[in-house]
């Protein structure tokens, strides 16, 4: 299959925010699809790694549908926690991936391991690898990240999962305080998809 026909894809993920921001990284000239058409449930996410994760989704849903499909995977990465909760970011939130609750469970682990942890400077970083699979084929895996710092509170209503407690690097607001032109501009799926423009 040509590269150049990837005219019409599917967006493997269940998550809206997530489908938004793909939406608004893609050429216009691409006919996208959701899973919610189809009322398809998401897998089982088992690999050990963002790339393997993503490509568990890509694989199942192009198989589900018989479309080109897209799928991230993506987390936060806290260096003082061990990198957790990493891969399973989503899943610090419990069975409906509540994102207030997965916020409350980094600032209860920053709290079990240092008291003053506040006063430090919580380095982190936001992983995103995106793979786009036809069927069984893979087409692209690539992976892009931005580096930063946890917030001592949560500060803004814009985006989605941890968005409100992520510094990135360099500036002053968090994600959740960005409007989301400016955050889809300079993102961990802004990076990632830079790597993927000769494909679409």
């Amino acid at each position: 299959m040509s590269i150049q026909k990837i005219n019409k894809l599917l967006i493997g993920t269940n998550n809206k925010g997530k489908l938004s921001e793909i939406k608004s990284l893609l050429p216009k000239n691409v006919e996208i699809h959701s899973t919610s058409e189809f009322n398809l449930k998401s897998p089982i996410e088992n690999g050990k790694t963002f790339r393997e994760n993503s490509l568990i989704k890509s694989k199942y849903f192009s198989k589900k549908t018989g479309l080109i499909c897209l799928a991230d995977d993506s987390g936060l990465e806290i260096d003082f926690l061990n990198k957790n909760p990493g891969i399973y970011s989503a899943r610090w939130g419990g069975k409906h991936g509540d994102f207030k609750k997965a916020i409350k469970r980094v600032y209860s682990e920053l709290n079990k391991k240092d008291k003053n942890w506040k006063h430090k400077k919580i380095r982190a970083r936001f992983v995103c690898a995106l793979s786009i699979s036809f069927l069984d084929k893979i087409i692209a895996c690539v992976q892009g990240k931005i580096e930063g710092y946890i917030s001592i509170e949560p500060k803004g209503k814009n985006g989605f999962g941890y968005d409100p407690i992520f510094v990135p690097k360099g500036k002053r607001k968090t994600f959740g305080e960005m409007k989301p032109v400016k955050k889809y501009k300079i993102d961990h799926r802004y990076f990632a998809f830079k790597k993927l423009r000769k494909f679409l």
